[in-house]
């Protein structure tokens, strides 16, 4: 009896540092993030037709909404002062404009930035024709090609789609070439005054008449775009004095 006492209180430390070891593994185990778990990676996988495997899947539709996507706009009529005009940017606005005029060869590149009630409104015409998953021809019946040819165009990813008319009956479309000239016909000006004040400061009163002319007639984009350009040009000393106080003249209004 006391033979078979003191085996057992020999094999007892032994147990116990076993044990202790099992206890400091399996605690490891836990502070790595995970318990231990049996490999599972040889077991046969049954799922179930429409059934997950237990990793979420992404639908071709997903990555299109997902896609970057970008906009354009292009005029054309060789006989047309401003002949040739193409707008690009993207889904905040930002981009470029280009525009070639009558007899001259060399095209002019500047930066555009779309402010947010124009660009609003663009994306808005955009949702409306549905356009990537349209397939309708926008061109009228009757056809008007002395008004000029323009194209409107998206990328998403991999898809891609252009339309070309010179006259719609589709009231969206209509309204995007034309929101898309108000765009051109600002950015041009914004231009030709920085050019006229750099060069030929003599032109700017004829060009503050032009624009004034412009905005009762709705042909600029956002002219509160313009108010800093315009109190720039207010207080610049080397621009005759009726250009200054024209470009006041037309903050006031704007600022109404």
């Amino acid at each position: 009896m006391i033979r078979r006492t003191l085996k057992t209180l020999q094999l007892l430390p032994a147990a116990l540092m076993l044990s202790s070891a099992a206890i400091f593994n399996c605690a490891s185990c836990w502070a790595q993030g995970s318990p231990p778990l049996p490999d599972l990676s040889n077991k046969k996988q049954n799922n179930r037709p429409g059934q997950s495997s237990g990793a979420p899947e992404i639908s071709e539709g997903s990555k299109a909404v997902a896609a970057p996507v970008t906009y354009s706009y292009e005029f054309s009529q060789p006989a047309f002062y401003v002949r040739h005009i193409v707008i690009e940017h993207d889904a905040s606005g930002q981009g470029k404009i280009t525009f070639e005029r009558l007899n001259e060869e060399t095209s002019v590149v500047e930066p555009i930035g779309l402010s947010p009630s124009v660009l609003s409104r663009l994306t808005k015409l955009w949702q409306s024709l549905g356009f990537l998953d349209s397939e309708e021809n926008y061109q009228a019946s009757r056809q008007f090609p002395h008004l000029g040819t323009m194209r409107i165009g998206m990328t998403q990813g991999a898809r891609k789609r252009t339309a070309e008319f010179n006259w719609s009956n589709n009231a969206s479309a209509s309204a995007l070439v034309t929101e898309y000239r108000r765009v051109a016909d600002q950015a041009i000006f914004v231009f030709d005054i920085s050019v006229a004040r750099e060069n030929q400061p003599l032109n700017t009163p004829k060009l503050m008449e032009y624009l004034e002319s412009a905005m009762k007639r709705n042909w600029m984009s956002d002219p509160q775009q313009l108010i800093p350009l315009l109190r720039d040009i207010s207080t610049d000393e080397h621009l005759p004095l009726i250009a200054r106080n024209h470009a006041l003249r037309l903050i006031k209004q704007l600022e109404k």
